[in-house]
């Protein structure tokens, strides 16, 4: 193992470790009745993932999940190439995005559900739409940034404009585009959790929210920890993906 690399297991270690004393101290002061120690957390997870129930609950998450993040990427780029490549459309589409990713997501929520419905196609779009608009976004100005020079010179070869896209375009806008997937990614598992605990009778979300209107302390902190883990465990590797890219541009 490298130094730098030594360096960075040291301090993540040093960081887990703090994080389990200050949830222990937390445990002290709350007591019982309000939260769970982090052993009797971890044990009690053990447990819950040698559940098929649970398991069930888990596989119906990650297929909605999936879906959500398929369409929001591919829905983003796609619209972020489009209307980064043509300035007249970016330049009148760009604030109405801009507007619909401010507005709260939940005000769609009544919109969703006479849509769709309650079960998988509304989750799925409910984390769609929190994803698809900073994937764009993101698009939106990673290709406006590409360099005007290597344009020009696609141009002079009689490039195709397809051609154009897949040699000049992507290639320069892949750190940026990659920012705004991690972005996207964190975005469409906030929204599927959301459409799971109102839009669904099955899922990590709808798990969480029972645990909550039965006042369930042991699932509460152990689906809280689990999603906390994976968010962390992904977004650790999309951020040192992120970071290498950009050293490499």
């Amino acid at each position: 193992m490298s130094g730098a690399s030594a360096r960075i297991a040291g301090n993540a270690l040093v960081l887990v470790i703090a994080l389990l004393c200050a949830w222990q101290l937390l445990y002290w002061l709350a007591g019982e009745a309000a939260m769970r120690s982090p052993w009797q957390t971890i044990g009690f997870t053990g447990r819950l993932l040698a559940s098929d129930a649970f398991r069930e609950h888990l596989m119906e998450s990650a297929r909605a999940f999936a879906a959500a993040l398929a369409i929001a990427l591919g829905l983003g780029l796609a619209l972020g190439l489009g209307l980064g490549l043509n300035r007249l459309s970016g330049a009148v589409l760009e604030p109405m995005l801009v507007a619909l990713y401010s507005i709260p997501k939940i005000a769609l929520y009544p919109v969703l559900l006479l849509a769709f419905g309650i079960g998988m196609s509304a989750k799925i779009a409910f984390g769609a739409i929190h994803g698809v608009i900073p994937v764009a976004l993101f698009t939106v100005h990673a290709v406006r940034n590409v360099a005007p020079i290597l344009i020009k010179t696609a141009r002079v070869l009689k490039l195709s404009r397809a051609s154009v896209v897949r040699s000049v375009v992507l290639p320069a806008t892949i750190p940026e585009v990659f920012t705004g997937i991690r972005v996207g990614f964190s975005l469409t598992l906030i929204g599927t959790l959301l459409g799971e605990m109102f839009a669904a009778q099955r899922g990590i979300g709808y798990l969480l929210m029972n645990a909550i209107g039965l006042y369930n302390v042991d699932l509460i902190m152990a689906v809280t920890f689990l999603l906390f883990v994976f968010a962390a465990a992904a977004n650790t590797i999309l951020l040192a993906i992120d970071r290498r890219l950009h050293r490499r541009a």
